[in-house]
């Protein structure tokens, strides 16, 4: 059986129908703490590791989480596959709040503030991200989201903004102009990294609100978007309740090998830094 990691965004600060719950203390990766403690348990006999990517109480901006620490900690857990469960934007009026999207495509309008890969200070590796999102993941959380009876878009393009403000009116109609589907704050650099991690990953994006482009904007409250996130966040917990299980009888996961050929830096080039830091990546490719 495969190990499933799920990283809860907004609202998703905990996992239900877990048994034998414990807490899991990663305090500490060569790229400092994760987010928070992870918590293990089981789920119809699979394991699962939660971690919430803003913290415990949502007190982590998106520009100042530690992803490669995430990623990490999930790596260092034995974790075969990440569902990412986070709140997003709709940029089309056919994705109505309360819906779900299963993205497919990634577009990054960060300013690169946050670091997106692990092969940095002495090593250099190009993993393939042509398709960021792991089909087989992707597919269980659309059939998974329709048996719990909620509407969700199959595919979608994912604008990754900077944050934490969100967009101008200007910007949501260039992304709009674009034919981007639904923008967010967090899920490229987990996308990037974990394909890195030979992680395979997959987006259950939340729809709380239309951005700034609808004509309804000015009249939606922060009451309105509480009440949407709440509900999302109970559609969502029932649909990971019923693709964990499925996830983890998974016996081949697309991400498996992406570092075979990507290491470009020859093995006695590599700092020791490197070496010393990444070697959970590493060990299968290079010899120590």
């Amino acid at each position: 059986m495969a190990k499933v990691g799920v990283i809860g965004g907004s609202g998703l600060y905990e996992m239900d129908g877990l048994e034998n719950v414990e807490r899991i203390d990663i305090l500490d990766t060569p790229f400092g703490p994760p987010s928070d403690h992870a918590m293990g348990g089981n789920l119809d006999g699979i394991e699962v590791v939660f971690l919430p990517r803003h913290g415990k109480g949502h007190h982590i901006s998106p520009s100042e989480i530690n992803y490669k620490a995430n990623i990490l900690s999930m790596k260092r857990l034995g974790v075969d596959a990440i569902i990412s469960v986070s709140a997003c934007g709709s940029l089309k009026e056919e994705i109505k709040p309360l819906h779900f999207v299963v993205p497919d495509q990634f577009v990054d309008r960060t300013n690169h503030a946050r670091e997106m890969s692990f092969f940095t200070n002495g090593i250099v590796a190009h993993v393939a991200l042509a398709d960021p999102v792991s089909p087989e993941i992707a597919q269980i959380l659309v059939e998974s989201a329709k048996e719990t009876g909620v509407t969700v878009h199959e595919k979608g393009t994912y604008v990754n903004m900077e944050g934490p403000q969100f967009s101008t009116r200007a910007e949501s109609n260039l992304y709009r102009s674009w034919g981007m589907d639904i923008i967010g704050m967090t899920n490229l650099a987990e996308a990037k990294l974990a394909r890195e991690a030979e992680i395979s990953y997959a987006t259950l994006a939340a729809v709380t609100d239309y951005d700034c482009w609808h004509e309804a904007h000015d009249s939606v409250t922060v009451e309105m978007i509480i009440e949407n996130l709440t509900k999302n966040v109970e559609n969502a917990k029932k649909i990971l309740k019923l693709a964990i299980p499925k996830v983890g009888k998974l016996t081949e996961f697309s991400a498996q090998g992406a570092l075979k050929t990507a290491i470009v830096t020859q093995p006695d080039h590599i700092s020791e830094k490197a070496r010393s830091e990444l070697k959970i990546l590493l060990k299968k490719y290079i010899p120590y």
